[in-house]
Order: structure tokens, then C-alpha cells, then sequence
């Protein structure tokens, strides 16, 4: 059998009447989001927070953030329910009026936690109203739930430029928050061979690029991209002042007729292939097989949810994935190691070497060449 980091993949240990408790969390869940939502935009949460140990009571907070009573009132009520907020331990003696709310544990996370406010920004700006086409998009196998941005039958990649501004803000956000991190600890593994020239596919605003630059100063980038992140990706370098070292070449690299450049040393995928299902990965895995030769080294950089330390890592890329489904391109997803070594495999590549837990967001790292039995 395969082993698990986490034994509550396998074993139903939680008693009934717990069951029973997440349940209802799940069937509220939109509403209760919604509320943090209020709770956070209206500084209800952050009036709380900064009251500290004193509290405040529900006349108190009102008077604070400008919220009628009765709307500080039913949101820390639900609050309380959710562990955001405590009572503040008193005589036992007071009126229900003279409660003094404090902040908890979980409201903390939410209000000053970068990991938890990237993730919501990003589930309220980009996921929260398509997410009612889930179902749809995963019978259709497409991304639906971009209808909310009327681009229904296109994927988030093709219009990424022309998204509304926040909307934009809240996806690189979170695209970015948890791949950059890694990057210091990758970069010394990406250069141990010294390389001079190096693909970067899906190099998106090039913030790898420029790392790469920085790290090394006689190393050059091609960044591989659709037109629109190229187009970004040029502003950023321009401004970086490395556009003698980094270039763009802009093309779809799942249209048949495109062409991976080649002559690299080290061709460079972050957060890239997740971005498609296994038969299309496979199928760029091949083309980049063809643009390398048997000497250069392909990295790929992922995060796989089988592979993290923390359950909360685990279970938030577990939830990216209904974003890929419902938003993205309706058929990726964040994938196990398992079944992604599987597809590099397959593909004609040999892993070389791989690091596991890079960085406080746990990626892997993989560095893949080709077969030895390969003739091409």
C-alpha cells in the first residue's frame, strides 16, 4: 500500500459528532466566507485585533468601524462559531451586551498570515463566482467559470492581460507568492554545471529570469511564452536592465506548429506543467525533448501535494486544483509525485536527481535528461 504523510488520507478516525460539525461547515461555507470577507473589508477583524487584550464589546466595535450594531452583531457571532474571535474570560457575571470580543488564533492567520491572505485574495478576486460552474466545467472539461469575466470557452492563460486590474493583482499574487520563495534554494542547484544559456518556459513576468541574471552575471535567458506574458515580461526586464541577457520568444508551445528554441544548457519550468493535463504536458515534454541535446539538464520546479510537511499546504493545493478545473483550463490540476514522475518518464527523460522540500512552500525540484536508450 502507499504511504501517506498524512494517515487521515487513510484512516476515518474522526468521531460522528465531529463529522457532523464539518459537514455544516461545509454546507455554510460560502456564507461563512463571505462574512470574513465583511469582516476584513469593514475592519471589523482588524478593530478587534487592535483592541488586544482589553477587547471590545459589540457597542464598542460599532462605534469603531461605523457598522450598525446589528451588522457587528451577526458577524461576530458566525466569528465566534469559526474561531476568529474569543470572548475575553470574565467574572461569569456579565450582560450578553458587555462581552469583550478578542482576536483568535485563526483571525490572526487571517488578517497578517501572507500565505492565507494571498489564497483568499486570490479565491474571492479570481475563483469565488465562477467556482458555481465547477461541476459544469469538469462534465464539459472546460473552463466555465470564466464566463464570469466573459471569456466562457476561453482559458485564463489566453486573456490573463485583459483581466481587470485586481483580478490580475490577486492571480500574480498568488502565481508568485509560492515559486519565488523557492527560488534562492534552487539557484545554486540550476548552476552547480555552470550553464550559459537558459530556456525558461512560461517564464510569465520573468521574475525568474531576473533572478538568473542576478545570480550570474554571464548567464543568458530565453523566456518562452503566450504573447500577452511576454509582453509584460519585456516591461519587467526592461526595468531590471537586463535586456541585453533576457529575450522573448512568444508562442503557444501546445500549438503543433511551434518550436521550442534550442542550444540550451539548461531548459528551466516552474509552476508550468501543472498548468496542463498529463496528455498535454507529455506532449510539451516531447518538444522539449526535441530542443534539448543529451547533454543539457531540464528542471522542473512544482509543488506536489503529496510531497509537503504541513496538512494546510496539502489540502490548499488540493484546492488549486478546482481553480485549474473551474478557471483556468478545466483540465489541470496540482499533481502527486507519483503521477507526475510517471508522465516524465514516459516522456523519454530520465530523473537525474530530485530535492524535496525547497523553500518554506515545499516544492520539488527535478532535474531530468534524456534516456540513454533515446535515438532521436
Amino acid at each position: 500500500m502507499r504511504e501517506y504523510s498524512n494517515e487521515n488520507y487513510i484512516k476515518d478516525k474522526i468521531r460522528a459528532v465531529d463529522a457532523k460539525f464539518e459537514a455544516q461547515k461545509i454546507a455554510f461555507a460560502p456564507l461563512t466566507y463571505q462574512a470574513v470577507r465583511a469582516l476584513i473589508e469593514l475592519g471589523i477583524l482588524k478593530a478587534i485585533s487592535d483592541s488586544a487584550e482589553n477587547g471590545l464589546t459589540l457597542e464598542e466595535a460599532a462605534g469603531k468601524t461605523g457598522v450598525s450594531y446589528y451588522g457587528v452583531k451577526v458577524l461576530l457571532e458566525i466569528a465566534l462559531g469559526m474561531n476568529l474571535v474569543k470572548i475575553k474570560s470574565e467574572d461569569g457575571q456579565s450582560e450578553e451586551n458587555d462581552d469583550r470580543f478578542i482576536l483568535g488564533k485563526t483571525g490572526w492567520f487571517l488578517l497578517e498570515d501572507e500565505m492565507t491572505k494571498v489564497n483568499f485574495n486570490f479565491v474571492n478576486d479570481v475563483c469565488y463566482k465562477g467556482a458555481f460552474e465547477l461541476a459544469e466545467s469538469i462534465k464539459d472539461g472546460k473552463p466555465n467559470g470564466m464566463g464570469v469575466f466573459r471569456y466562457k470557452g476561453k482559458t485564463i492563460y489566453e486573456v490573463l492581460s485583459a483581466l481587470p486590474d485586481k483580478v490580475k493583482k490577486s492571480w500574480f499574487e498568488f502565481d508568485h507568492f509560492y515559486s519565488d520563495i523557492g527560488f534562492e534554494e534552487a539557484l545554486p542547484l540550476v548552476f552547480a554545471n555552470n550553464p550559459k544559456k537558459i530556456i525558461d518556459i512560461g517564464g510569465n513576468t520573468a521574475k525568474f529570469a531576473i533572478r538568473c541574471c542576478r545570480f550570474n552575471p554571464g548567464v543568458e535567458v530565453v523566456i518562452v511564452d503566450l504573447p500577452g506574458q511576454t509582453r509584460t515580461a519585456k516591461n519587467e526586464i526592461e526595468k531590471a536592465g537586463f535586456k541585453h541577457r533576457i529575450s522573448v520568444c512568444a508562442c503557444n508551445v501546445l500549438n503543433e506548429e511551434t518550436a521550442i528554441p534550442g542550444g540550451a544548457d539548461v531548459i528551466w519550468m516552474s509552476q508550468f506543467l501543472d498548468c496542463f493535463s498529463l496528455e498535454d504536458a507529455g506532449r510539451i515534454l516531447n518538444k522539449v525533448r526535441r530542443a534539448s541535446g543529451k547533454a543539457a539538464d531540464i528542471f522542473i520546479f512544482e509543488p506536489f501535494w503529496d510531497m509537503q510537511r504541513f496538512e494546510a499546504a496539502s489540502y490548499s493545493l488540493q484546492a488549486t486544483s478546482l481553480y485549474f478545473t473551474c478557471m483556468a483550463n478545466g483540465n489541470s490540476k496540482m499533481y502527486n509525485y507519483k503521477e507526475f514522475k510517471k508522465a516524465v518518464e514516459s516522456a523519454g527523460f530520465d530523473i537525474a536527481q530530485d530535492w524535496h522540500k525547497l523553500g518554506s512552500n515545499d516544492y520539488s525540484l527535478l532535474r531530468c535528461r534524456i534516456k540513454n536508450t533515446e535515438n532521436d
